[in-house]
């Protein structure tokens, strides 16, 4: 559990990162980075399990 807490915040860092770095970017593609962001903290979780 300690291990999927880690990875979620750091997406969450990740998600802030570009939220605040790119504020002019268009609504979809925030959308668009955090799924991509889930699907990478996913594929980490799995691979150090």
């Amino acid at each position: 559990m300690k291990q999927f807490d880690s990875i979620w915040i750091l997406w969450l860092i990740a998600v802030c990162i570009w939220n605040f770095g790119w504020p002019e970017a268009p609504p979809v593609a925030d959308v668009l980075v955090a799924v991509i962001l889930s699907i990478i903290a996913y594929q980490i979780k799995n691979y150090k399990k």
